[in-house]
């Protein structure tokens, strides 16, 4: 069983490689967030694989804490995202004013 989860590995480190592309090459923000995110569910999954075939179970505690970084991460991309793509809730200058004329 250890070479096939050897083989797994190997294939998962070939994935974190590209997503390390992706994240310096771009081209967009959110392109890189989303290979952050592969990043991070591809490092979880190699340190599951690599707990099982090790016999390692402080390498449980590791991918969790992982995991759950990759969730803050997330939420602090998309409020960022979210702030910036909303127009602003006050109204302008000529809406306080227009529209009283009658």
């Amino acid at each position: 069983m250890t070479p096939v989860l050897n083989s797994v590995a190997a294939f998962l480190l070939l994935t974190l490689l590209i997503a390390l592309i992706r994240i310096w090459r771009g081209p967009s923000p959110a392109d890189r967030m989303l290979a952050s995110q592969l990043f991070g569910t591809t490092g979880v999954g190699l340190l599951l694989v690599m707990a099982h075939a090790q016999s390692m179970p402080a390498l449980l505690d590791v991918a969790l804490t992982l995991a759950l970084l990759s969730v803050l991460a997330i939420v602090a991309f998309v409020t960022r995202v979210v702030r910036i793509d909303q127009p602003s809730s006050q109204p302008s200058a000529s809406e306080r004013q227009g529209g009283e004329d009658g």
